[in-house]
């Protein structure tokens, strides 16, 4: 059954500099293209309320509270990282709208202007991702990886006050927040592939409301989408929650209207100590993002990649 809203639309967000930064980005989008008022509805996730490392947390943590909210009719639509979401769709909702991706990279945040290769031996890097801490170890450049949880501020701060050396963050988190000059390096995906997903935003609603469906669909970014279907694909045939350390990235070449349009695609699988890695990639039209997604994951599993992931499955 179709909704239709005259009030402002209710956009539900997790509370941090981040999330209103992004949340804020896709409001301005709708305001656009629907001709509708947008307010942020502040809203508390389990992941919010723990300093717990997030592996230990679990997938969706910084998701379920949105779709509660969502389903209980308490917000209009909802603004995720992601990366964030559980491979597995949910009941009711749907994502009407992946604006065009930022920036997918790594970023490195080191002391004195130090590049990730620059660092001295024993130097340490704070990192909570085993996606990250696996690919650094795998460099083989001596370093130490810290775990650790917080907002990009506190995150820099570390370095700032010198309880570490480094920090790896997002490119697109800091671009978000106007602080990409921050950055010491921006790290190439050959050394550390991004997670599934990252720099991309996902809209979600109601499924049946089927009016705010059809006017966030004019956000949608159908590259955006191809390139963090296949990536995502290729996380779920794994059997990988966001937090094992499994890297993508897929890079949709030519323009929508190019016959030959192409999503090329890697993949990788590393070993939570960095000691072995399956890196493959593979490619496709973008019309069968899922299927390459699916492909190159089964080959990332003959080639040994399921000893990797061990008990992430």
């Amino acid at each position: 059954m179709s909704t239709t809203l005259t009030r402002p639309l209710r956009l539900g967000t997790r509370g941090s500099a981040l999330a209103k930064a992004q949340s804020n980005d896709v409001a301005d989008l709708v305001r656009k293209v629907a001709d509708r008022d947008v307010e942020l509805v502040e809203i508390v996730t389990t992941g919010d309320r723990s300093s717990a490392p997030v592996a230990q947390l679990g997938v969706g943590v910084f998701v379920s509270a949105l779709r509660d909210a969502l389903l209980a009719g308490e917000i209009d639509f909802a603004v995720h990282s992601y990366k964030d979401l559980p491979t597995a769709p949910p009941d009711g909702l749907v994502i009407p709208a992946v604006p065009e991706r930022a920036d997918a990279r790594d970023v490195l945040v080191a002391r004195d202007g130090l590049a990730l290769a620059e660092l001295p031996s024993g130097a340490t890097v704070g990192t909570g991702a085993p996606r990250r801490i696996a690919q650094i170890l795998a460099l083989g450049l001596g370093l130490e990886c810290v775990p650790i949880r917080g907002n990009v501020d506190t995150r820099i701060r570390k370095v700032t006050d010198g309880q570490l050396d480094a920090v790896v963050l997002a490119a697109a988190g800091l671009a978000r927040l106007g602080r990409i000059t921050e950055a010491t390096e921006l790290i190439d995906p050959m050394l550390v592939l991004p997670a599934p997903a990252q720099g991309a935003l996902a809209v979600e609603c109601r499924a049946a409301d089927t009016a705010l469906v059809a006017e966030l669909a004019a956000v949608d970014h159908p590259a955006t989408r191809a390139a963090v279907t296949a990536e995502r694909a290729l996380l779920a045939a794994l059997e990988a929650g966001c937090s094992a350390p499994v890297g993508a990235l897929a890079e949709v070449t030519g323009e929508p209207e190019d016959v030959d349009q192409e999503i090329y695609l890697r993949g990788a699988v590393i070993a939570a100590d960095g000691s072995e890695a399956v890196r493959l990639s593979g490619a496709g039209t973008p019309s069968d993002a899922e299927g390459i997604g699916r492909r190159l994951a089964a080959t990332l599993l003959d080639n040994g990649a399921d000893s990797l992931l061990g008990s992430t499955r």
